[in-house]
């Protein structure tokens, strides 16, 4: 069990669960955050700290958000990013890299009731 940050963080990076990780597995990216799935120890505190629940456990995701925890696992991936597995996002700091879907995704942004909304 690991667990996943959605589309709904895209542009928005709150980061308010960066400090209450306890493993430090959650990684800053240009347009939204990612949690390493290889040192998430699903201990759920980032996701009851989410303002804008973008983050679940991977079991419980909807079949629209499935395709993020491929996404914040292929984050990792050299390739994809040329950050492979660092072992710590406060020593790496922010990225200005984000995974192929998140940088294609629109842009959004929060309305009045501080959901995400798309932007036309």
């Amino acid at each position: 069990m690991t667990y996943v940050i959605t589309s709904l963080c895209i542009d928005v990076k709150d980061a308010g669960c960066v400090p209450a990780c306890p493993v430090d597995c959650i990684y800053i990216g240009e347009r939204m955050l990612y949690i390493q799935p290889d040192e998430c120890i699903g201990c759920g505190l980032c996701e009851s700290i989410c303002p804008v629940g973008a983050i679940w456990e991977d079991v419980e995701l909807e079949d629209d958000d499935k395709p993020y925890i491929e996404v914040n696992a292929q984050y990792f991936n050299e390739a994809v990013s040329g950050l492979g597995s660092p072992n710590g996002a406060k020593a790496l700091g922010a990225s200005n890299v984000d995974h192929p879907v998140v940088s294609a995704h629109p842009a959004q942004k929060l309305n009045d009731r501080g959901n995400s909304v798309d932007l036309v």
